[in-house]
């Protein structure tokens, strides 16, 4: 039964233990059984990441399922009420460290599969798998090595599922169809390190920022889009001064953070910073770390396949959303234009008792299957 496969696969694979950039084994496991039912395998790895690439077909359109096998740190192990690599059903959950981020949608992704190839062998299209073990980390060796690779030799996908955990209260309810991007940047005020007691002879950094800070605080930087919230600005750490009460610092370090729609730009938002901080007649250095560009699929026909699938066996409409943190999908947007993410509900994700309703596994499989059969029909 394809509820039994998924789920012995899913505890097979949080029995790895993959902490990130660790694979754990999980693509052996997944790249033996993909090779069975007539896929390719190529691994592309890079900086110690395992990376797979796997693909049955050479015809358009490409469909391909994407994901992580690595987990964050599992925490305190006493604090667990099961051994967090020892998957273990209790009270209708199948417990352990990736249980809902992603294992169980690597399983789905497989069954599904697996059940799609088994029933229409000479289906139209390509599948592919794309999977790294470096999302939870750094990922500048993970999804994005495989991409580069891909479009150095112009392989190019037109559909693409991530099993990132998006569901809210039960399986199904969300769809993320975009992600916001992620600009970060360390401003350094300066000014002249001197005596608390003779502030004539020193210049307050802190206080010269003080201004600035709540402009840029209150500002606002767009109005968002049909579906993306407006654009946010969060300090994130203000550090100045040598720890003692008697010194004005020299300097003051500033760390903070967009969460931005793509109603903005990078540029448009660096300029915005630049301009704020010049009217206030700073004297600063300021370095930048573009984290993510945002991403965003329209309606269109994977959106449609996957809406129609959740309705036919969730028999609820599913809500689009680009809420949350950032995700591989930034990567694959490179070379996809229609990227979105499943998965299941993702409450218990970094958690201690990570965990996924046993039940919603063969669900989530039918979902990826009837995506399936709508796309490469």
């Amino acid at each position: 039964m394809p509820s039994d496969a998924t789920l012995s696969l899913a505890e097979q694979l949080i029995s790895c233990r993959s902490v990130t950039p660790e694979d754990g084994g999980c693509m052996s496991i997944i790249g033996e059984r993909l090779q069975r039912i007539g896929f390719t395998c190529e691994y592309l790895n890079r900086g110690g990441v395992t990376n797979l690439w796997a693909r049955r077909g050479l015809t358009s359109p490409l469909f391909c399922f994407a994901g992580h096998t690595d987990v964050v740190p599992s925490g305190p192990l006493d604090q667990w009420q099961s051994d967090p690599f020892q998957p273990t059903r209790r009270n209708g959950r199948l417990y352990g460290r990736g249980a809902a981020d992603m294992k169980s949608s690597l399983a789905a992704f497989v069954t599904a599969t697996e059940a799609f190839v088994a029933d229409r062998p000479q289906h139209g299209g390509s599948i592919a798998f794309l999977l790294t073990s470096d999302e939870e980390g750094d990922a500048v060796d993970g999804t994005i090595a495989v991409t580069e690779a891909l479009a150095a030799r112009n392989e190019t996908i037109d559909y693409c599922v991530i099993g990132e955990p998006t569901a809210v209260s039960q399986l199904g309810d969300t769809i993320k169809n975009g992600r916001r991007g992620s600009l970060s940047g360390k401003l350094t005020v300066k000014g002249v390190q001197g005596h608390i007691a003779y502030p004539h002879l020193a210049i307050n950094p802190i206080h010269l920022a003080a201004p600035a800070i709540a402009e840029l605080a209150n500002s606002v930087w767009d109005q968002g889009n049909e579906f993306f919230p407006p654009t946010t600005w969060q300090i994130s750490n203000i550090h100045g001064g040598t720890g003692v009460n008697n010194v004005i610092p020299g300097h003051v370090d500033i760390l903070f953070n967009f969460r931005f729609a793509t109603a903005s730009t990078p540029e448009r938002l660096k300029s915005k910073i630049g301009e704020i901080l010049e009217r206030h007649g700073l004297n600063y250095d300021i370095a930048w770390i573009l984290g993510a560009k945002p991403f965003q699929t329209g309606n269109g026909a994977l959106i449609d396949a996957s809406l129609a699938a959740i309705r036919e066996e969730m028999g609820i409409d599913a809500e689009l959303s680009t809420s949350g943190g950032t995700s591989d999908g930034r990567f694959i947007a490179d070379i996809c234009p229609q990227v979105i993410e499943i998965g299941p509900v993702n409450a218990s994700i970094h958690k201690l008792d990570e965990c996924v309703e046993i039940a919603a596994l063969p669900q989530l499989s039918a979902i990826y299957r009837r995506i399936l059969d709508q796309l490469l029909d």
